[in-house]
């Protein structure tokens, strides 16, 4: 399912109106981007946790010839799926 599907979804099953489904997941994926863009973390109780992870600078080795590389440190997205949403998937 894309981002169209699922607004056609959400309007099927409660009414409402396509472009005010569309404006809302629109500052849905803006609120969240901007918090965890902010270091904060968000979380939508038994669905989904979005937070911002660092990590370190570090060595690695190139498989094909071996020699070590430094990594630089940087930031990246961490999402976790909550308990409920875990239990429906699961049956």
């Amino acid at each position: 399912m894309n981002k169209t599907e699922l607004v056609e979804a959400i309007v099927a099953k409660t009414g409402a109106s396509k472009a005010g489904v569309g404006e809302f997941l629109a500052t849905l994926e803006d609120v969240v981007t901007t918090n965890v863009k902010k270091g904060e973390k968000v979380v939508i109780t038994g669905f989904l946790t979005f937070e911002r992870v660092d990590r370190k600078a570090r060595t690695a080795r190139n498989p094909q010839t071996g020699e070590a590389i430094a990594v630089k440190a940087s930031k990246a997205v961490k999402v976790k799926v909550g308990t409920a949403f875990k239990n429906a998937v699961k049956g």
